[in-house]
């Protein structure tokens, strides 16, 4: 993202980096095996979001402790945060120059205020360690001004369709809706027929932003419409995007979304969907680990992406998707805990998480061969989501704007404000930020 784009948070963080006195630091490979031989004890600390039963989360956890296991004189102290106040939790150590010595980070509108702020270490110099592995596609969104800040473990699609083929085919459907005008006819006849059309738990605010808005918008205006957006080149209040927004009060107003929405959390309503108490649940391509792959009665349910939209400028088939998780190591360490850093970083994401991950069913940004023991899911999601990448709301626009958005969409949930108003909210967030 061009320097012309950090606003807000990037000139605080810029001005703490450099009122503290921080040098760039660059990474070192050499270290960390003499420490450890040694015999000295370092301590790294390391905030991640993996709190919730997903099967990239436990691998991640079984992959630090693996590393403990090898390196016994490197302790890893772990800060679980629950994902929907990590990047709170982040943005507020950053501004005070207090982050852990690692930390997961997203790309884009994420990590570069962070770098702005002189906050992460570049890894340039360890880069070789990947480069068999890792395309210069998936490492772009964490390369800032040239430099690398992080290395991604996983390629996530957060828009995925999840549905119950029994409870469509009641309602007519052998197959998911191509269009929106037939989605919308298949809502109504679900809930005709008594049932919940879609399991929504909304109480963390990111699923309607992440999730829906995401792919929904980029159906309305097309994938360059976000970064025309900063660039002043389009507005939120341009009449295709208010259309884009009036999807979730149409929604409401056809009360698709189960009641409790607003108190439910995401992991609820996958159980909801799961247990058959919805037809539909939207979410990331992680979830289908507990949908389908590692669930009994993973066969009567099915994948499919957001339907067209009459008119819209987007294209039908893309997936709104990001590399996720990247692991970032703070700079300003001394040098035993870089070097340490720096042993967890080149253990940590390396084949065998990723080949982990398949296995489970995640899709990764690695090129790795895939483990005879993949799911035969995984290969029906990459082939869904492998037909373009749209970008995902919250990798692309600044945190403050993403909280005008997210607060926006609860409060159409529940029947309060329009379509109209929230694009206006939004611009105007956009617009303050700039100036």
């Amino acid at each position: 993202m061009k320097k012309s784009l950090l606003i807000g948070m990037v000139t605080m963080l810029a001005t703490v980096g450099v009122a503290c006195g921080k040098k760039e630091g660059t990474a070192t490979s050499g270290g960390a095996a003499a420490t450890a031989a040694a015999g000295e004890t370092v301590t790294l600390t390391m905030m991640h979001p993996w709190t919730s039963p997903n099967v990239d989360n436990d691998a991640y956890k079984a992959r630090i402790e693996e590393f403990e296991k090898k390196f016994p004189n490197i302790k890893i102290k772990q800060d679980g945060v629950p994902s929907a106040q990590y990047k709170t939790k982040l943005r507020t150590l950053a501004a005070g120059n207090n982050l852990s010595d690692i930390n997961v980070v997203w790309p884009g509108a994420d990590i570069t205020p962070l770098v702005a702020g002189n906050l992460l270490m570049p890894i340039d110099s360890i880069m070789d360690n990947w480069k068999n592995i890792l395309p210069e596609d998936a490492l772009a969104g964490m390369k800032v001004d040239g430099k690398q800040y992080a290395i991604p473990t996983k390629q996530s699609f957060v828009d995925i369709i999840y549905y119950n083929k029994e409870m469509f085919a009641k309602v007519g459907y052998t197959e998911f809706p191509k269009t929106y005008d037939n989605f919308i006819d298949a809502i109504k006849k679900l809930k005709a027929a008594g049932m919940t059309p879609i399991a929504m738990g909304n109480k963390e605010k990111w699923p309607l932003q992440s999730s829906y808005m995401s792919i929904i918008g980029d159906r309305f205006v097309g994938s360059d419409f976000l970064n025309q957006v900063l660039n002043k080149q389009a507005k939120f209040t341009d009449p295709e995007y208010v259309k884009a927004l009036g999807v979730i009060e149409e929604l409401t107003k056809l009360s698709a979304f189960n009641t409790d929405m607003n108190n439910m959390d995401s992991v609820q309503a996958q159980d909801y969907f799961i247990q058959g108490k919805a037809a539909m649940h939207i979410s990331s391509s992680t979830v289908d680990g507990r949908v389908r792959i590692n669930n009994k009665e993973g066969d009567k349910f099915g994948i499919a992406l957001f339907p067209s939209v009459t008119g819209g400028k987007g294209n039908p088939e893309k997936s709104a998707g990001v590399v996720q998780y990247g692991i970032s190591i703070s700079n300003g360490l001394d040098e035993k805990k870089k070097a340490a850093a720096i042993e967890f970083l080149k253990f940590f994401v390396g084949e065998d998480l990723y080949k982990t991950l398949i296995s489970k069913g995640v899709v990764v940004p690695a090129k790795v061969e895939i483990p005879q023991d993949a799911s035969p899911y995984l290969k029906e999601m990459m082939a869904l989501t492998g037909k373009g990448i749209a970008p995902v709301f919250d990798s692309v626009i600044p945190a403050q704007v993403v909280d005008v958005m997210q607060n926006g969409l609860q409060a159409l949930t529940v029947g309060k404000g329009s379509a109209e108003q929230l694009a206006k909210d939004l611009q105007s967030s956009i617009d303050n930020l700039k100036k």
